[in-house]
C-alpha cells in the first residue's frame, strides 16, 4: 500500500489569539452600575471580523469533513479529497499569491480585517502544514476501503508478473516517447516548472561522479491518465499512478548516463494565477490575454510542495535556484501529490461506491410544450438546478436560433463547457441570418483558453464579440432574445446565479430566471447597452446593477428593515451567499441586529461576520452547507413589513462584487416563485445532514435543532419539493422527453 500526502492541510478550530484587541478602560468603570450607566459592555470586546483567508480555510476544512464521512459512498469520499486538493490549489494561486503582491507592495505590516499580512500568511502556512496528518488519516482509511472492496492502488514495488510486464509494455509505448528530461546544472538558472504539473525530482549517481547530479521529469498527465487501470485479477481490480510507471523505467530514461542510482521524488510548484495584461498599445486585449496565459504558468511560486524524504542538499538546491526563503512556501509531504486528480479517479463499473444522483426534471410548465417562448410569455419559470435540467435553456436558444420572428439574440459568457451546446445554438442562430452579439469575459480566471478560442470560433461564424469592459469583469448572467411580434418589438431574458455551462449545471445549485415581463427586460437591454457604449450609464428602477451604487440600494432595503424593528413591525433579512466579506455591508448587518432585525445567513465559503455576539450580532445567525452539490444559488429575502421582496442575484456580497464587476440581481416577482424561494430557505435552514454553523469559534457544529425535529438532507428534500410541485400539475416528474422544439 503506498502512502499517501496530500501537498496541504488546515487546522479546524480557528482561534484569533492573533487579533490585537486593545482596551483602555479607567479604573473606576469597573464599577457594574457605573458600566450599566454608560452603557459600556461588561464582557471584553469581541472580534469584530473575521479574516476571509481564515474563513475560506474553515470552509475547505468542511469540505474534508465530508471524506471523512462514512455515509458517503467510498469513491465519492476519495471525490472529496480531490475536491478539497483542487481548492486549496487555488487558494494558493489567488489569495495566498495576492496577499504575497500586497505584502511586497504596502509591506508585511499591512492590517487586513485586524490581522498582519505577515502574520496572516504565518497562520495559513502553519494550519496548512497541521492539516496534514489528518489528511494523511482519512486517505489512508480510504486506500484501506478500496483495499477491502477490492481496488488496489499499487506502486512499482509491488507488481506482479502479470502487471509488471503490462506496466513494461505501457511505459515502452506510450509513456517513454513523451518524456523529456530537464538537466539541471549548478552553474545555471533552473528551467521553468509548470503550475499544474507535478514532476519527478531525479538524483543521478555515477561512477566517475563527484556528487549527484539532478534532474526533472514531467508527468505527462495531460496526454495520458494519472490512473492506469492494469489487468483485473479474478473479481480484484488494481490500479497504478502514472508516476509509479515512471518510476518502473526511470534506469532506461537515463541509460546514457550508466548511472550507479538514480532516486525519484515527487515535487509540485504553485504559482501566482494573476495574468498580466501588458503588451504594445498596437496588440488587441485578446492577443495581451493570450501572451498573459503564457507567462502565468512560470509565475511567482507561492508553493513548494515536496515529498520530505527528499535529500537536504537537494532540496536547497531547488531552493536556491528558485531564490525562495526555506519557511516561506514549502510544505513537506510524502509520497503523492497533485490529489485533485483523484476527483476523476476510475470507477471500475463499482456503482455501489459512487452516489446515483436523480435525474433532473422538466419544468412542469416547460414539459412537452411546443414553443419555450410562448410559455415564458405568459408567465415567469424559475429554473432551480441541478434539480431542473439545463436542457430548458437549450430548448430556448434552440427555439430563438430558428423562429422567423427572432431578430436579435444577446448573452454574456463567463465560464461554459469545452463543447458548449449553449455557445453552438448561438453559432447556429448567426448561421440562419440572426443578429447574435455575445459578451465574452475574457479574464474569467482559469478558463481564459477555453474561452479565448470559443471568441476565435463565434467570429468566425459571424457572431459580434465583445470581449469584456475596461476596468470591469462582467459576473453577471444574462440572455436577451428579441422578437418581432406584429409591430412591436418583445424581449425575453434569462437571468441567472450562475454561468450557462451545461456541465456545471449537473452540479452546481444555481437558479434561472425566465421572464417576458417588459420592466426586467427592458433593464437587461440597457445593461447589453452599456458593454456597447460603457460611457452610457442608465438607471435601473428593479435590477440592482454592480458597479453603479448596488451598496446604496442594498443599504436602504437594510435601512429598511432596521425602522420596521424600531418601530416594533415584523423585520428580517435572510441571504443565501457564497461568500459575504464587505466590511461595509457587514456593519449594516450589525445594525439590523442591534435594532431587532432578525437576520439569517446561509454562506458558503469566506465570511466575515461573526455572528451571535452579544451586543453585535445576537441576532444574527449563520450556517454553512456543504453535500453533495455545491451551493452556487445566491438570492435575499427582506421582510419589508410582511410584504417581502425576493431577489436573486450573480454577486456576492464582496467589495469585488460591488466595485470591480458587473453584476445584476433581479427582484422575483411572481407570488408563486416567491413562494418557491420562501421554501427553498426553508428546507435550506432545517438542514440537518450539511449543515454547520458559523460562529465566533468557527469550529464548525452543526446547529443546534429540537429534539424531535425530523432528520432533514435539504439536497433530497429539495428534489423532492419539486417532483411534489410536478405531480401536483399531473405531470410525470421524471419525464425527461425535450419539449419538442
Amino acid at each position: 500500500m503506498p502512502v499517501i500526502c496530500p501537498d496541504f492541510a488546515f487546522h479546524q478550530i480557528v482561534t484569533f489569539d492573533d487579533i490585537e484587541i486593545v482596551q483602555a478602560v479607567a479604573p473606576q468603570l469597573s464599577d457594574p452600575r457605573i458600566r450599566a450607566s454608560m452603557k459600556i459592555p461588561s464582557q471584553p470586546p469581541q472580534q469584530r471580523f473575521i479574516p476571509r483567508e481564515i474563513s475560506w480555510l474553515v470552509f475547505n476544512e468542511r469540505v474534508l469533513d465530508e471524506a471523512a464521512d462514512a455515509q458517503n459512498p467510498l469513491l465519492e469520499r476519495l471525490k472529496f479529497l480531490g475536491i478539497f486538493s483542487n481548492n486549496l490549489d487555488e487558494f494558493y494561486r489567488v489569495r495566498v499569491a495576492g496577499l504575497q503582491r500586497l505584502a511586497a507592495e504596502r509591506g508585511p505590516e499591512e492590517r487586513i480585517m485586524g490581522v498582519s499580512i505577515a502574520r496572516l500568511l504565518k497562520d495559513i502556512r502553519e494550519r496548512v502544514v497541521r492539516q496534514a496528518e489528518r489528511f494523511n488519516q482519512i486517505a489512508q482509511t480510504l486506500f484501506h476501503e478500496l483495499d477491502a472492496a477490492g481496488i488496489h492502488i499499487v506502486d512499482e514495488q509491488h507488481l506482479s508478473e502479470e502487471h509488471a510486464r503490462y506496466v513494461k509494455e505501457f511505459f515502452r509505448s506510450e509513456v517513454r516517447p513523451r518524456l523529456v528530461p530537464i538537466l539541471c546544472h549548478r552553474s545555471r538558472e533552473l528551467p521553468g516548472l509548470r503550475d499544474p504539473y507535478l514532476y519527478l525530482a531525479v538524483e543521478l549517481l555515477t561512477a566517475d561522479s563527484k556528487g549527484p547530479s539532478y534532474a526533472f521529469i514531467e508527468v505527462p498527465t495531460d496526454s495520458l491518465p494519472r490512473f492506469v487501470i492494469l489487468p483485473k485479477q479474478g473479481d480484484q481490480d488494481y490500479v497504478i499512478l502514472l508516476e509509479d510507471v515512471i518510476r518502473s523505467g526511470i534506469g532506461d530514461i537515463f541509460s546514457l548516463f550508466q548511472p550507479t542510482s538514480v532516486r525519484t521524488w515527487t515535487i509540485k510548484i504553485t504559482r501566482d494565477a494573476e495574468l498580466e495584461i501588458d503588451g504594445d498599445e498596437t496588440d488587441t486585449f485578446v492577443e495581451r490575454v493570450e501572451q498573459g496565459l503564457l507567462k502565468r504558468e512560470l509565475g511567482a511560486p507561492v508553493r513548494v510542495v515536496y515529498d520530505q524524504s527528499l535529500p537536504e542538499a537537494f532540496l536547497r538546491f531547488l531552493l536556491h535556484k528558485m531564490k525562495l526563503e526555506r519557511d516561506e512556501a514549502l510544505i513537506p509531504g510524502q509520497r503523492y501529490h497533485n490529489f485533485k486528480d483523484f476527483i476523476r479517479f476510475p470507477h471500475l463499473g463499482r456503482k455501489s461506491l459512487v452516489r446515483t444522483s436523480p435525474e433532473p426534471l422538466v419544468h412542469p410548465r416547460l414539459k412537452g410544450q411546443p414553443s419555450v417562448l410562448d410559455v415564458v410569455a405568459g408567465r415567469d419559470i424559475l429554473l432551480h438546478y441541478p434539480y431542473h435540467g439545463f436542457d430548458s435553456v437549450i430548448d430556448f436558444l434552440r427555439e430563438a436560433a430558428i423562429d422567423p420572428r427572432v431578430t436579435h439574440i444577446r448573452m454574456t459568457v463567463y465560464r461554459v463547457s469545452h463543447g458548449s451546446s449553449v455557445l453552438n445554438a448561438l453559432i447556429n442562430a448567426a448561421r440562419n441570418g440572426k443578429k447574435v452579439t455575445v459578451l465574452v469575459e475574457l479574464l474569467a480566471r482559469f478558463d481564459e483558453e477555453n474561452n479565448l478560442e470559443w471568441v476565435e470560433r463565434m467570429r468566425l461564424a459571424g457572431v459580434e464579440v465583445i470581449t469584456g469592459v475596461r476596468g470591469l469583469k462582467v459576473h453577471a448572467k444574462l440572455c436577451l432574445v428579441s422578437r418581432k411580434e406584429g409591430r412591436n418589438q418583445v424581449h425575453y431574458a434569462i437571468i441567472g446565479t450562475g454561468n450557462f455551462n451545461e456541465d456545471t449545471a449537473r452540479l452546481y445549485t444555481d437558479h434561472a430566471l425566465m421572464t417576458a415581463r417588459p420592466e426586467l427586460t427592458s433593464e437587461v437591454l440597457r445593461v447589453f447597452e452599456f458593454f456597447r457604449n460603457n460611457y452610457k450609464v442608465s438607471e435601473y428602477r428593479h435590477l440592482v446593477v454592480s458597479p453603479f451604487h448596488p451598496r446604496r440600494a442594498w443599504k436602504r432595503m437594510i435601512r429598511n428593515e432596521i425602522r420596521n424593528a424600531r418601530k416594533g413591525k415584523p423585520a428580517y433579512i435572510w441571504a443565501k451567499l457564497n461568500h459575504l466579506v464587505d466590511e461595509r455591508i457587514v456593519e449594516q448587518l450589525y445594525d439590523a441586529s442591534s435594532a431587532g432585525v432578525k437576520v439569517r445567513l446561509i454562506v458558503r465559503g469566506m465570511n466575515s461576520l461573526v455572528p451571535g455576539i452579544p451586543r453585535q450580532s445576537e441576532n444574527i445567525e449563520c450556517v454553512s452547507l456543504v453535500g453533495r452539490y455545491l451551493e452556487h444559488s445566491r438570492y435575499l429575502i427582506f421582510c419589508n413589513g410582511n410584504s417581502p421582496r425576493y431577489f436573486i442575484t450573480s454577486g456576492d456580497w464582496m467589495a469585488r462584487n460591488f466595485d470591480g464587476r458587473v453584476e445584476v440581481a433581479c427582484p422575483i416577482l411572481d407570488r408563486e416563485l416567491q413562494k418557491e424561494l420562501f421554501d427553498y430557505f426553508e428546507i435550506q435552514w432545517a438542514d440537518t445532514e450539511n449543515s454547520r454553523t458559523w460562529d465566533a469559534t468557527l469550529k464548525g457544529h452543526r446547529p443546534a435543532r429540537l429534539i424531535d425535529a425530523p432528520v432533514c438532507d435539504s439536497h433530497a428534500e429539495i428534489a423532492r419539493y419539486l417532483g411534489d410541485r410536478a405531480e401536483a400539475l399531473n405531470l410525470d416528474p421524471k419525464d425527461q422527453a425535450p419539449s419538442g422544439i
